[in-house]
């Protein structure tokens, strides 16, 4: 099976990057905005006349939350046109489309679990662009599987465990959201997922949408507690309402994801979330040691 990576720099991208030596039945192109620019739509064009592939796993999304509120048409971009590009490409050559999205598609105002059939009612820019881009991959692909996934995180790039660990040290005293539960998930873990699913999954299906996260759920200033605890760094964490901390973007005070689908249709077990934290700052702190 040839497969593509697009936004392979990337938190997820990165961590399949790690993980596809042991995967030796599948075989993987790497690229990322310097390889190939998803967003154009003619680089596209002349990269996939020359190269064919038989799933397309586009890690690739605009992530920055807030800034999405003014930036809004670079959120587009990438995470509504160049879907709707690698849509068409993925159909041109029979191939399954695997698209990343997020938790932001929905308002936050279910008392239990998000399901995949559930209504989505974005609230932020960032969502609604991420919705869009679901929107382009069941119009647009013969074939494709979109997955949900939230709070994710990783020994790479950017992300709130590594803002959290380095705050603490530096200040001592942080104040964090606590009326905002969602899940924390480990890219490391998604991207084992999707590795596995893909030599089994049946692609007879137009389009699928799959939640996956890590188990459990939390709210950001629990699970800014759980990151210090972990690794031992003493600082203040103080508890503060999301009306008290003013971002530009509005968050879902409820976005814990339902897996049973995932996890039944393709028989895997998902780790719980204080465990997977655990592997990722363990794998932090050995790569500062090699430093």
């Amino acid at each position: 099976m040839k497969i593509l990576i697009t936004g392979s720099k990337g938190q997820l991208g990165s961590e399949i990057r790690e993980l596809s030596t042991n995967y030796k039945n599948l075989s993987f192109t790497f690229t990322d905005i310097e390889e190939l620019n998803i967003t154009n739509y003619n680089e596209l064009n002349i990269y996939f006349q020359k190269n064919k592939f038989d799933t397309i796993i586009n890690c690739a999304a605009y992530t920055a939350v807030d800034k999405a509120e003014t930036d809004k048409e670079s959120a587009s971009l990438l995470n509504k046109n160049s879907v709707n590009f690698l849509s068409e490409f993925a159909s041109s050559q029979n191939a399954l489309l695997v698209h990343i999205s997020t938790d932001y598609v929905f308002d936050g105002r279910n008392c239990k679990p998000y399901l995949e059939t559930d209504l989505t009612n974005p609230k932020s820019f960032y969502g609604k662009s991420k919705l869009d881009g679901e929107v382009e991959v069941i119009f647009q692909s013969k074939k494709a599987m979109i997955i949900r996934t939230s709070w994710l995180y990783s020994s790479y790039g950017t992300n709130f465990v590594k803002t959290i660990l380095k705050a603490a040290k530096e200040k001592g005293e942080l104040k964090v959201v606590s009326d905002q539960i969602g899940t924390p998930t480990y890219a490391r873990d998604l991207a084992k997922a999707i590795l596995n699913i893909l030599p089994v999954y049946n692609t007879e299906n137009k389009f699928e949408i799959f939640n996956y996260s890590n188990e459990g759920a939390t709210s950001w200033y629990d699970f800014a507690k759980e990151i210090t605890e972990i690794a031992g760094i003493k600082c203040s964490i103080s508890p503060i309402e999301t009306k008290d901390y003013h971002t530009p973007a509005v968050r879902p005070f409820y976005s814990v994801l339902n897996k049973s689908k995932i996890k039944n249709q393709f028989n895997i077990t998902i780790p719980y979330w204080k465990d997977s934290l655990k592997e990722c700052i363990k794998k932090i702190s050995e790569e500062k040691k090699k430093l």
